[in-house]
């Protein structure tokens, strides 16, 4: 490896106008030609630092210095010009444009006044080959499957010329497969000398992937390590500061009563699209039921339909023995039906409100009333919501200055935190959580894959929507794989099942026999 320092952060520190400090005397080291994981739990200040490193923001105390040279990074486009580049968690691109167009957002070649599109596509294919991306370059990103997304994020920033590339959790929503695909690319761009920040709560990837890590915990640097000396179960209690068990234990259980019935349920998205293809399962009390599958096969549908936030064309559901259709959300919420959104910030929270207020949203009312957060007339008591909410705050260790500062002023596991604090507290019999730890540190995945565990040892239901592969065939007992909206693959027990052989169904490489997977849907 080579020694060569290309980039160092010293003695960096931002102290927001809140007077939240998210890094204090940080100091970063990153050699030419490496990939260096940075990991820490959610809250530690790894995303302040990134974004002060690429010029969203800006330090409070600290100095820049690449290649040795002390530089001001006040935009990312100033970033961009140093060689420094960032894939962020969720994709920046335009879904209704191709590749080429995507690529030459910012910087298009012309002829004249006008775009000159053959050089466009000439310069694109010409990089794409030189990395060996294998991208078909005139189709619309949103025929794209992810991990190809996930290959014009990356190759859109090497475009743009970066030898420096940020990548924040880039495997987040990749089958095993295409995370395979995504390393051997990584491993051609540090072999061609490119440098890669690779951020990650999944320790088993950054073992396989990284040369270094450094550590962060509340905004400190806690160390710097070479990866082949340190262990998971190391950097994890590094990062939180206790043992944490990355895998939770869980006692074989008899499933009970049937909690969700779905059957013969179609869904046809605005655009005419059929997003759920006549599809049937039954969950039941007692048991985690898992459902796995490559974003866009009609999970996030099939979630929206169970909780009433879109309607459905065909078919019936039926939750707790009602039949849902033509029910609100608030009337299916009194089923005592709980929802963790995949995405929290437009569907989880309310950004602008304190955390004490979306703590308690669904707490608040006439029918609440038991709580005391408010009167049967329905009169706000601030006090109880207080005590109430510094309670759930304490219990789900959310990191914050006080109860009453925004939500949005929190990280994203912290933000996680808030509504994980807010649906699990509502003593539900049916919860559909719907990637519950994305984007969260391993301590507080522990925390929730635990709480999740409890509630189906207490005769609950789970409907476990993920894309941590690890993460379902840990907590499911019966699991299915959604491909173009149907059930490619059901499970009936996950002891002996691999993230490999779900990667094969998800990819639609195989596929059960209807016999097969009509057993899903027997009460």
């Amino acid at each position: 490896m080579a020694e060569t320092e290309v980039l160092r952060m010293e003695h960096i520190s931002k102290v927001y106008p809140n007077g939240v400090m998210a890094n204090k005397d940080i100091q970063l080291s990153i050699r030419k030609g490496e990939i260096h994981a940075l990991s820490g739990e959610n809250g530690a200040g790894k995303t302040t630092l990134m974004k002060i490193l690429f010029g969203e923001e800006s330090p409070t105390n600290g100095s820049i210095y690449i290649n040795g040279e002390k530089v001001h990074i006040t935009s990312p486009t100033v970033a961009i010009r140093y060689g420094i580049g960032m894939v962020h968690q969720h994709f920046m691109l335009v879904p209704s444009l191709n590749v080429v167009e995507n690529m030459i957002l910012g910087i298009e070649p012309t002829r004249g006044i006008l775009i000159d599109k053959k050089k466009a596509e000439e310069k694109v294919k010409e990089i794409s080959e030189k990395y060996n991306f294998q991208i078909p370059l005139n189709k619309p990103v949103r025929e794209l499957s992810v991990g190809q997304k996930q290959k014009v994020e990356i190759l859109k920033v090497l475009f743009h010329g970066a030898t420096i590339l940020i990548l924040d959790e880039p495997t987040a929503v990749l089958t095993p497969q295409e995370t395979t695909e995504l390393f051997v690319q990584l491993k051609k761009l540090k072999a061609s000398g490119h440098t890669i920040v690779f951020i990650s709560h999944k320790l088993h990837e950054v073992k396989e992937l990284c040369d270094r890590i450094t550590i962060i915990r509340s905004g400190k640097t806690m160390g710097v390590y070479n990866i082949d000396e340190i262990s998971e179960e190391d950097i994890s209690n590094i990062m939180v500061g206790r043992d944490v068990s990355l895998t939770i234990p869980k006692e074989k259980k008899q499933a009970k009563g049937v909690a969700a019935s779905v059957r013969n349920l179609t869904v046809v998205n605005a655009n005419g699209d059929v997003c759920i293809n006549d599809l049937s399962l039954t969950t039941r009390y007692g048991e985690i039921f898992g459902i796995a599958g490559i974003e866009g096969n009609g999970q996030q549908e099939f979630a929206d339909a169970l909780v009433g936030g879109i309607t459905y064309q065909q078919g019936s559901i039926s939750l707790a023995g009602h039949d849902i259709r033509g029910l609100n959300q608030d009337r299916i919420r009194e089923l005592k039906v709980s929802h963790i959104p995949a995405d929290r910030m437009t569907m989880g929270i309310s950004p602008n409100l304190p955390i004490s207020l979306n703590i308690c949203a669904d707490k608040l009312g006439k029918r609440s009333a038991s709580l005391g957060l408010c009167s049967p007339a329905g009169v706000v008591n601030v006090k109880k919501i207080t005590e109430y909410s510094k309670d759930k705050i304490k219990k789900y260790t959310i990191l914050c200055k006080s109860e009453e500062v925004p939500v949005n002023s929190l990280s994203g596991g912290n933000m996680q935190k808030v509504v994980l604090a807010r649906e699990l507290s509502a003593e539900p019999d049916l919860i559909i959580a719907n990637q519950p730890t994305r984007g969260v540190d391993v301590g507080a995945s522990e925390m929730i894959r635990r709480e999740l565990i409890a509630m189906r040892d207490r005769d609950k239901a789970v409907i476990l929507i993920s894309s941590d592969l690890t993460e379902l065939l840990n907590l499911s007992d019966r699991l299915v794989v959604f491909l173009d909206g149907k059930i490619a693959a059901y499970f009936p027990d996950t002891e002996n099942l691999t993230e490999e052989q779900l990667g094969v169904y998800m990819l639609g490489l195989e596929k059960q026999t209807a016999e097969q997977i009509g057993e899903a849907a027997n009460d």
